[in-house]
């Protein structure tokens, strides 16, 4: 089924005018792409969480979406997308962690394909309906261990990680294209995680840290 309309317009908290205070809000915040400001008030966000729960959808919170999985606050999709463009076009991402969808919605209008794999089979399958009602169609989506990252479509010029492993799984770090980047909260769960960007040169790989964030732990394995 395709979305109407009417349902991706929303009414009341869901409705445009409450996207366009969002977006004032992230622009308070700090973020300066226009482009990205213009996708987030774009993409509608109510459509991505449980109807119950919708009126929520543009508060800067994150929020449940079943598995014991969240999405995220709107500031850290913007933030963490920002600093995957922060130095001009890039056509291909890996996300890891696909969830609700919105990430990688946000992601699939600023890049020509976004590739997104998901461990928890009914949040993948969630996402997919989602994807196909809005005609989404530049997004790829696999079930598999994030661990493994999607080498059949590698390099990419930036992978984005939305749980937090304690270390960076290896191969997500191959899979990352020569002067790619890699956005990813590292830590423990309870404990201070940092958003650390990654940057593969020809000699290696940099990395510099951001800030503190709190996201769900990055699980092994398929459910």
């Amino acid at each position: 089924m395709i979305a109407s309309a009417e349902q991706i317009a929303g009414i009341g908290f869901t409705s445009q005018r409450t996207r366009t205070r969002m977006v004032k809000r992230l622009k308070e915040c700090g973020i300066r792409n226009e482009q990205l400001l213009e996708v987030m008030a774009a993409v509608p966000r109510h459509l991505f969480v449980d109807e119950a729960i919708s009126t929520r959808a543009y508060d800067d919170v994150a929020l449940p979406i079943g598995e014991g999985q969240t999405i995220s606050q709107p500031f850290a999709v913007a933030r963490m997308t920002e600093i995957l463009l922060e130095d001009g076009p890039i056509e291909r991402v890996l996300e890891v962690g696909t969830g609700s969808g919105y990430q990688a919605a946000v992601l699939s209008q600023l890049v020509e394909a976004v590739f997104t794999v998901e461990r928890i089979r009914t949040l993948l399958d969630r996402a997919r309906r989602r994807f196909r009602a809005l005609q989404y169609r530049n997004i790829h989506t696999r079930y598999s261990d994030g661990g493994w990252g999607w080498s059949g479509h590698g390099p990419y010029d930036g992978i984005m990680v939305t749980a937090a492993p304690e270390s960076i799984p290896e191969p997500l770090l191959e899979q990352l294209a020569i002067g790619g980047r890699m956005i990813v909260p590292v830590g423990e769960q309870g404990g201070t995680q940092s958003l650390t960007i990654i940057t593969r040169t020809h000699q290696g790989f940099s990395r510099r840290q951001e800030h503190d964030v709190n996201f769900v732990p990055f699980l092994s394995g398929k459910s």
